[in-house]
């Protein structure tokens, strides 16, 4: 149609002519229709200045280019429009403000900054143009956009006190304040708010929005909501950009009631929520293990017309996945396809990532297959999940066969790949390999796995009591230049103490030190703690004397490590002597020192004192944990003082804590070696309606007392809870059995009291 203008007998009117440019520059981008406005603009008018076109088109004039000017915006071709202001000036038109004000943009589009201001403050005057207020905001928001804020407020109180036209309205104080909340300097913004207020500038729901949204991002709701009532007192409408900060702003704090609530609120208005705002809801329901109301949530959302997209799919099958829910997870990847939205790299490494964690190997390796077979190619995140996994199961030629693949690709493996599969091979002993790649790394320019890395994989050796491994590790480390500090030491140390190889560890503390590592506390502690447990007490006595005359102070756990010790080794008088130098050495007594304490007197024949101890204690408020009232209940058994016993047992409630199995299981054992066999019986009926599971050792040895105690029906009914899967009989009992149930046992006769499965004793001699 447009061509058909220059065949027609009358000429084009310059007037219609920038009308249907200005049209094409606002134009929605539709795929029927015009996919880029500004630029078929620009293209349409290319032909206009054909030779061909003759006098069918009148001259262009200042409002042409000015509109051309702003479709090269538009287009993100600034120097396009800088070129047609040079048309402009070579045609001698006179330079217009909205001409002026198009130049400012195209500078500021083009991050020609200081030449706009240049232009605002000096060139506009000479180019016959006053600077207005649109003037100014279009530069305000280039100077807040690239991050000068302090140079957009000194424009900004240049502008306030020029007046007149130049007096900043609501569209300059928003850029401002949204510039100030952008770089986090939130108590200008704010200032800068209430000054806009004193000035007789009334905030917009776009101010408000600001304010909401800075507010809603530094978690501080109940000043949203002030401000979010002030709002609506100034007849700002809240709109929906308003509700969805105040939506996410809850859902990000698990505030979940209240953005329901808002929500609510939000439709009851007759807002529609838009697919950013019910993703934002959805994503804080399935953080906190909530995807079942999320999934009920995304139905409600498909059936009033919104229709999700990729993101929102993204988030609830993290969220399943997540929680383990994989029929869910799977059903609603399969829904993905009916509703026409094709699942995306992202989607598949939701789906690779949570069966990997569940160490599923079989099913990541099965959806890493079709991901491929439906033209999806995998990225550095999913090969890095897939790889993880193959490690960590110990798979470790799929993994190479996977890194491979990643290379060939042309997929650069990065950090977390080669550390997952450094870290296997140091695991299962492929320590050549690990070097091979470590040395890849540092040749690929890739920063190499650092000393926290080894550190790791050396503790987790050390823990499994594979030290020997660890301490190859420890050799690989020094090959590849890494140098060891005092975690690596303390690690080994630990974990030549756990298999009961005190002098190894003692050496790595004389190796330490010759390499300039300083033990700590901790090193000090762990060794300490090793001669403790390998019952080489007067060694952790030693080490503790030199650990003082090195300047290294003691601290409440090593404290607790030697008292432990002493009272293991029957050496009470010393533990009580301990006790008071760490009291006056001003270290902190907690209650596991207590625990310690109390346990260690009573293990020592010494169950008065502690009684007395733990009274005194009592009388001081002291919190105690329920280790230490099994402890004292135990004890008070033991000399004698049941009454005492029965009374703690029955005020454990009024402390604040719940009984536990080993609680149960005192009070129960106690009862029956003093003949009380229904207490025992109702006792253990309590256990079980409190929820509490019956240990396979606690039914052994209540097995065992009835026994002894010739309670033959009773210990049956006991017997019949022998399942021989989660509880099983142990040796002890066996033995015990033979001993009472053969030929020659004492209980012989009364065999058939037992369930039949135990009756088999009767061939036994």
């Amino acid at each position: 149609m447009f061509d058909e203008l220059f065949r027609q007998a009358t000429p084009v009117p310059g007037r219609s002519l920038n009308g249907f440019l200005a049209a094409l520059a606002r134009a929605t981008s539709s795929s029927a229709c015009i996919t880029d406005g500004p630029a078929l603009a620009l293209a349409l008018f290319n032909r206009v200045c054909r030779e061909e076109a003759g006098t069918q088109v009148a001259v262009p004039t200042f409002c042409t280019y000015s509109i051309l000017m702003d479709c090269c915006c538009r287009a993100r071709r600034p120097d396009l429009g800088l070129a047609l202001f040079g048309c402009i000036l070579r045609a001698g038109l006179k330079i217009h403000q909205i001409t002026a004000n198009t130049l400012l943009k195209c500078l500021c589009y083009a991050n020609r900054t200081e030449e706009a201001v240049n232009v605002l403050l000096h060139r506009m005057s000479e180019l016959g143009c006053v600077p207005n207020v649109f003037s100014y905001s279009i530069v305000l928001k280039a100077l807040c956009d690239n991050s000068m804020r302090q140079r957009a407020l000194d424009l900004f109180q240049m502008m306030a006190k020029q007046g007149g036209g130049c007096s900043p309205d609501v569209v300059a104080y928003n850029t401002v304040i949204h510039g100030f909340f952008n770089e986090g300097e939130t108590g200008k913004a704010c200032s800068l708010f209430h000054e806009m207020t004193r000035q007789g500038v009334k905030p917009d729901v776009v101010t408000y929005n600001l304010i909401i949204d800075a507010l809603c991002k530094a978690r501080a709701m109940d000043k949203a909501e002030l401000v979010l009532r002030q709002m609506t007192t100034d007849g700002a409408q809240p709109d929906t950009v308003t509700y969805s900060c105040m939506i996410h702003g809850y859902a990000t704090l698990g505030r979940l009631k209240e953005a329901a609530k808002m929500f609510r609120k939000m439709k009851s208005r007759g807002l529609i929520p838009n697919i950013v705002t019910c993703n934002s809801l959805m994503a804080s329901l399935c953080k906190h293990g909530r995807s079942k109301e999320a999934a009920e949530f995304f139905d409600s959302m498909t059936a009033k017309g919104h229709k999700p997209d990729t993101v929102s799919y993204c988030i609830l099958l993290h969220g399943h996945g997540t929680e383990g829910c994989f029929a869910d997870m799977i059903g609603l990847f399969n829904s993905m396809k009916n509703n026409g939205i094709a699942a995306d790299c992202r989607v598949f490494t939701i789906l690779i990532d949570a069966y990997a964690k569940r160490g599923m190997v079989d099913d990541v390796m099965l959806i890493f297959t079709e991901m491929q077979q439906q033209g999806v190619s995998p990225n550095v995140v999913t090969y890095s999940t897939v790889i993880a996994v193959l490690s960590r199961m110990g798979r470790l030629t799929d993994a190479m066969e996977k890194f491979n693949q990643m290379v060939a690709r042309g997929i650069q493996p990065n950090t977390a790949v080669y550390n997952s599969i450094i870290q296997s091979f140091c695991m299962h002993g492929g320590l050549v390999k690990a070097k091979e790649l470590v040395s890849e790394m540092i040749n690929k320019g890739i920063p190499r796995p650092d000393i926290v890395f080894f550190n790791s994989v050396i503790n987790s050796l050390c823990k499994d009591g594979r030290v020997m491994d660890a301490h190859d590790i420890f050799d690989l480390v020094i090959d590849i230049g890494e140098r060891p500090d005092v975690i690596t030491f303390t690690s080994l140390i630990d974990g030549y103490c756990l298999v009961g190889k005190m002098d190894k560890a003692f050496g790595m503390l004389d190796a330490m030190e010759l390499v300039g590592v300083e033990p700590n506390i901790v090193t000090y502690s762990t060794l300490v703690n090793g001669y403790c447990k390998n019952r080489r007490i007067d060694d952790g006595l030693t080490l503790f004397r030199e650990m003082l005359c090195k300047g290294v102070k003691p601290d409440t756990i090593t404290y607790n490590i030697i008292l432990d010790g002493l009272f293991r080794s029957g050496r009470t008088v010393a533990a009580r002597k301990k006790f008071h130098e760490m009291i006056e050495s001003g270290t902190t007594v907690t209650i596991s020192t207590y625990g310690i304490i109390l346990g260690g007197l009573c293990r020592n024949n010494c169950a008065d004192e502690a009684i007395v101890l733990f009274q005194k204690l009592g009388a001081m408020n002291v919190k105690f944990s329920i280790t230490i009232l099994n402890t004292m209940i135990n004890a008070m058994y033991k000399v004698q003082r049941k009454e005492e016993a029965k009374e703690l047992f029955a005020a454990i409630s009024d402390s604040g804590l719940l009984p536990n199995e080993s609680t149960y299981g005192v009070m129960i054992k106690n009862l029956l070696k003093d003949g009380a066999v229904e207490d025992a019986n109702n006792m253990f009926s309590s256990m079980e309606k409190s929820g509490i599971v019956p240990s396979s050792r606690l039914i052994n040895g209540i097995i065992r007392l009835l026994l002894d105690n010739g309670e033959i029906a009773k210990a049956g009914n006991y017997l019949s809870k022998v399942d021989g899967k989660r509880i099983l009989l142990e040796a002890s009992t066996t033995s015990l059995m033979l001993s009472l149930f053969s030929r020659k046992g004492k209980y012989h006769e009364d065999m058939t009291l037992l369930p039949a499965k135990y009756q088999f004793f009767d061939g036994c001699s």
